[in-house]
């Protein structure tokens, strides 16, 4: 099993090295997008050291690190994905015993997550200029999906008697069900007549958009992520918006009509509770119902007289 993603070779990093790398994320279990960016991780040390990364020492591998740290200031996500790609060819694919790699520690700043509000949702699809791109972000914020979640929806995935899509292509290989909202049902019907695709609901259209019905791949990633921010760039929200962002909202809204961190959780597919509490910080609405809460609660009769003055 070879090539499954070559558009992150480089002259440095390719043929059987990069195969028996991509050959062993997937016998790993790793997601295909976590394939791409540790695979885009090795390719990128590679180009900085100007050789093979089976070559690449340990030094390359520390001064490597700290520029991306330092002088190109990634972000933490960015930074791990990056770490965490390098550590794993070098402990799985090209082993090496590093000091590096076991003594690196990466400090998780956690930053909380840009949401946006149920209006400007309705904005968002409101300005699509195509039935695919509304329907395809409107599924992404009803159903709380990650982006490739979303654009991985098969026809199959959907099950309109019980109002409950079946998520099986998610992070970490973990399957769940969410609620169908039925508004989603029908704009997925509608959409799904446009290409009749047999297996995918978002396919791939060819460049004569034309040729959904035949696809045996889905819309890309970047049609999506380029929509929304020529969208929201036109909006002028004065914040970063991604497809990403509509999963935040999803969880934020969900909290704020009085749902339960349980229910989100199971929703959004996080293995642990502490991953969805972080959606406390972006509502008010939870600490406003519990000060109500404690008013009606921490109830006494007025100060008697009797104490007055004394």
């Amino acid at each position: 099993m070879a090539n499954y993603n070559n558009s992150v070779c480089s002259d440095y990093f390719n043929g059987k090295l990069y195969d028996q790398m991509t050959d062993d994320l997937h016998l790993a279990g790793m997601a295909q997008r976590t394939i791409h960016g540790y695979l885009r991780a090795v390719r990128q040390l590679a180009d900085y050291s100007k050789c093979s990364p089976d070559k690449v020492t340990e030094e390359q591998l520390r001064q490597w690190l700290l520029h991306l740290k330092i002088e190109k200031q990634f972000a933490y996500g960015s930074l791990r994905v990056a770490f965490s790609g390098t550590k794993f060819f070098f402990t799985r694919t090209c082993r090496r015993d590093w000091r590096t790699l076991s003594e690196t520690k990466l400090q998780n700043i956690q930053s909380l997550p840009e949401v946006i509000t149920p209006g400007q949702v309705q904005q968002i699809i409101d300005a699509c200029t195509t039935i695919r791109m509304a329907t395809f972000f409107w599924t992404v914020y009803s159903l709380g999906l990650r982006i490739d979640e979303g654009l991985n929806l098969h026809v199959g995935d959907i099950d309109g008697q019980r109002m409950m899509v079946h998520i099986h292509r998610g992070k970490g290989a973990k399957d769940r069900y969410v609620p169908l909202p039925s508004s989603t049902l029908v704009w997925l019907r509608e959409y799904w007549i446009t290409h009749r695709n047999p297996t995918f609901l978002f396919p791939a259209d060819g460049r004569n958009h034309r040729q959904g019905a035949t696809a045996t791949t889905p819309m890309s990633m970047t049609a999506a992520q380029g929509a929304i921010k020529k969208i929201t760039k036109q909006l002028k929200f004065g914040k970063k918006v991604s497809t990403h962002t509509l999963r935040h909202s999803y969880a934020t809204h969900l909290l704020e009509a009085g749902a339960s961190l349980k229910a989100i959780q199971k929703y959004l597919g996080h293995t642990s509770l502490q991953t969805t509490m972080i959606y406390l910080h972006l509502t008010e609405t939870a600490e406003a119902d519990t000060q109500k809460l404690i008013n009606q609660l921490f109830v006494r009769k007025p100060l008697p007289r009797r104490f007055s003055d004394k």
